[in-house]
Formats: structure tokens, sequence, C-alpha cells
């Protein structure tokens, strides 16, 4: 299923979410590592076995080998570290931030990909999840790395966009199953 056949797919009454995912990624000003790294990373963290049957295809296509490979892996890594950062982030004692993480993270140092890339994807897979301080640290780390703030919030979009489309969908099949 590509971009097109997803947005049919979408039920009248999300019609936004049909003009939003055909403009967030249709109308990207985006370069194309970039946007569909970002896609296929917040695909993944979605979790909707119809977005990224839809999505994947089409980033594998505009995606190197090793862009397709940093995107799965951030979207893999900040599956871990959101969970593990926003938690020690929510609790009330602060001694869980000075204690050791003791998890491995290293293709943050060595994603196979411009540094900036991998952050964006990070970043967008973080804001699908809510992690308030993986968030800040990306947009940390892109803004010094000279990433503007428009890029940063189209990354955030998209994230916003794919996540929206993904539970719209699932939601529809399973009102679907019940009513057979």
């Amino acid at each position: 299923m590509a971009l097109e056949d997803l947005k049919s797919a979408l039920p009248g009454y999300a019609k936004d979410l049909k003009l939003n995912l055909g403009s967030v990624i249709g109308n990207s000003q985006l370069p194309a590592q970039r946007l569909w790294g970002t896609v296929l990373a917040c695909a993944i963290a979605s979790r909707s076995g119809s977005v990224l049957r839809a999505l994947e295809p089409e980033a594998r296509e505009y995606l190197s080998p090793e862009a397709y490979e940093a995107a799965k892996s951030a979207a893999a890594v900040m599956a871990m570290n959101n969970v593990f950062y926003r938690t020690r982030h929510l609790l009330s004692d602060p001694e869980y931030g000075n204690l050791r993480a003791g998890l491995r993270m290293n293709i943050i140092g060595n994603p196979g990909v411009e540094k900036a890339d991998f952050e964006l994807w990070s970043l967008a897979v973080s804001a699908l999840n809510g992690c308030g301080q993986c968030l800040d640290s990306h947009e940390q780390v892109l803004r010094k790395a000279g990433v503007d703030r428009e890029t940063v919030q189209e990354a955030f979009k998209i994230a916003a966009v794919v996540q929206a489309v993904g539970t719209t969908l699932d939601a529809e099949a399973q009102l679907q199953n019940e009513h057979v």
C-alpha cells in the first residue's frame, strides 16, 4: 500500500489526517533521506502494522541501505530510551538521575548516517513516545548542529500525523472485526 493507498484507506471523518498526511510527506521540504528516515522510524514507533506496511516500501525506495538500517535503529533504541528516561524523569526521587543507566546505546554514537539525520529521527520517535527529556536532548544536539526550528518541527509534525493515521486505521480495523 503506497502513500495514496494509505490516504484512501482513511475514513471520511479523518479527512484532516488525509490532508495532513499528504502535506507532511507529499509536500515536505525535507531532503529525501531526512524525510523518509523520519517516516520509517515513526511508522515503526507507531506500532501500526497497516501504516508500516504502507510506508516501508516507499521509505526503502528513497533510503540508502545504511539510512534504512539507521532509521530502524533509531526507532529501536528510542523505544528503550524513551521508556527509561521518561520513567527516570517522572519518578519523584531525583537520585535516579545520578545512577548509571547501564544500557547499551552504541548506535547513537555511530549510526552509519549523518549524525543530524539520526538525531532528527530520534527526536521524532521521542515525540511519538512522549519523552520530554529525550526531546530536549535531541533538539539541543540538532540546534547545535545548525538544524533550524522549522526542520525540527517538521519531524514532530510527521510523528503526530503518522501516529494519528495508525491509531485511526487500527481502530477502524477493530471496529470492522467486531461487526463481522
